[in-house]
């Protein structure tokens, strides 16, 4: 029997299996050729070795309460407007009812609810926010602790802890004195020691000049810590129109310490120049001047520092109140004997100082009164008078008497301080401090 070829149909589906078969075949071969690739490197070319793990078990010693501390944490916080003392403790992650309620009832505690604004505290916790104490500056500067005792809290307060630390500071003149320590970075308190320490020689209303040059060492107080306030000016120079002044801190006794040049003389003199820290001359010392209230052409005896009212006036010098009170034109106005050739008047006040009245002891920067407008005043001003065996001399250019030198019994002591104070000015006065800064 013959074999019948196979229709078209058929011839087509065969030769298509035939290319399928060859397709498989050949698409396969390199994946033959990589398995034997890699089944003909031998092992050793590897540098493999059989290596043998060897399973020990080990006894971890046992953990103990004696080998674990509780964990605490600090934080600090300082007290803002508003604040009550559960929103303090809020702040403080202090999750503590016991501890709340002591600090908020307890009589020792009362301290606490009467923190200023600004004063910071220190509270430390523990994972649970439960209060193990609490630390902060109490009156004088004083240590207040709270701290769990037992199943309640006990209050305790250690003395101060001062410390002083020495700040340096240099500044330029470009438009007056506050505007330069401002920018110099110095405290208002260090600045106003400026301004008095120099104001016996300098007129800081108009003796300034743009590039004079100042350089103070100041102190500033620490309690545990935290800045309690600013201390002294230990050394200063100021260079005013090419003209150095220099003044140290010499310290006699516990009780008694002055400034002095270098050489030994008194930098403050008996009086200074002006009774207001810094205001500006509205009038000045003059024969014929056009007074605004009266209207007529009159002599002024006086210097008019123009001020806001409530400015604090200062007595220029030590002395006694010769008198206290409201004086024609003068409107509130206080008279002061110094010396006994020297008296100073200071007119048109809003008010006294407290307590002030005849007869009392002033000391020279002490606060007087206030600036005010009454009298025959147009706006707020002090109208300020310097006299000299009883006539007036112009506060503003008058040779002011100095005070006392440094004593014999002091003057190896102090020229020790003094050398030292100066040779840091000199070598601060030669050094860039914007660069240490």
């Amino acid at each position: 029997m013959l074999t019948q070829k196979p229709h078209g149909k058929e011839r087509k589906m065969t030769q298509s299996r035939k290319k399928l078969r060859w397709f498989v075949a050949l698409s396969t071969l390199p994946l033959l050729g990589v398995v034997t690739a890699f089944g003909l490197v031998p092992q050793n070319d590897f540098d493999l070795t059989l290596i043998n793990a060897a399973i020990e078990e080990i006894a971890l010693p046992e953990v103990t309460g004696k080998n674990t501390t509780a964990a605490s944490f600090w934080r600090n916080e300082r007290v803002q407007r508003g604040d009550t003392a559960v929103e303090l403790l809020r702040r403080l992650n202090i999750d503590d009812s016991f501890a709340s309620d002591y600090l908020r009832t307890a009589a020792e505690a009362g301290s606490f609810r009467k923190l200023a604004v600004g004063k910071e505290i220190q509270a430390e916790t523990n994972a649970a926010g439960r209060l193990i104490s609490l630390r902060y500056l109490g009156d004088n500067a004083t240590q207040v602790i709270i701290e769990k005792h037992g199943d309640g809290y006990t209050t305790r307060t250690l003395p101060a802890q001062l410390e002083k630390r020495l700040f340096v500071r240099t500044g330029e003149i470009k438009t007056n004195l506050y505007a330069a320590t401002d920018a110099a970075g110095m405290p208002d308190a260090a600045a106003n020691q400026l301004n008095m320490l120099f104001s016996g020689d300098i007129d800081f209303h108009h003796d300034l000049r743009k590039g004079d040059k100042f350089t103070v060492v100041y102190e500033m107080i620490y309690s545990n810590g935290a800045l309690l306030n600013v201390g002294r000016i230990q050394a200063a120079e100021f260079i005013n129109q090419g003209r150095p002044f220099r003044a140290v801190y010499f310290q006699k006794d516990e009780q008694h310490g002055d400034y002095y040049t270098p050489e030994g003389n008194s930098v403050l003199k008996a009086f200074l120049r002006s009774p207001i820290e810094y205001s500006r001359v509205s009038s000045g010392f003059t024969n014929s001047r056009f007074h605004p209230i009266l209207n007529k052409w009159r002599s002024h005896k006086g210097v008019d520092f123009a001020a806001p009212i409530g400015t604090k006036i200062k007595s220029t010098a030590d002395g006694v109140v010769a008198s206290v009170g409201k004086e024609s034109g003068y409107g509130n106005v206080i008279k002061i004997n110094h010396q006994g050739r020297y008296s100073t008047v200071y007119g048109h006040l809003s008010r006294f100082a407290k307590g002030l009245r005849q007869g009392q002891r002033v000391a020279q920067g002490e606060v007087i009164g206030y600036v005010g407008k009454t009298g025959l005043a147009s706006g707020p001003h002090l109208h300020y008078e310097f006299k000299v065996d009883g006539q007036q001399r112009n506060p503003m250019r008058i040779a002011l008497p100095d005070a006392k030198p440094i004593d014999n019994a002091n003057k190896v002591a102090f020229q020790a301080v003094a050398d030292d104070l100066v040779s840091r000015l000199n070598l601060l006065r030669n050094t860039n401090l914007a660069k240490l800064d």
